[in-house]
């Protein structure tokens, strides 16, 4: 999937890649099968070479992709860069 990463102030900033619509369809339909609470998905993750896990954060009827700096620094990656991110859900 790609899409931009975006800034979300708070005590801490914290940064995500809103996944599009048609992924989030897909996820949502298996989403019962593995979320362990609150409507969150375990996942695996890629944006280049670095590898991460993470979980989805349900959002207006879509999933947020948290970035953590340990993610982000590593690939350059910044608020409003575009990247590629490649997802695999656990326990599918």
């Amino acid at each position: 999937m790609r899409g931009e990463v975006f800034q979300w102030r708070g005590p801490a900033p914290y940064y995500y890649v809103a996944v599009p619509d048609a992924e989030a369809e897909q996820i949502a339909a298996v989403a019962p099968l593995v979320t362990y609470g609150w409507g969150v998905i375990p996942v695996r993750g890629r944006i280049g070479s670095t590898s991460f896990t993470t979980s989805l954060f349900p959002k207006d009827g879509g999933y947020l992709v948290p970035l953590k700096d340990a993610v982000r620094r590593p690939e350059g990656v910044d608020d409003g860069d575009e990247v590629t991110v490649r997802l695999e859900i656990d326990g599918v």
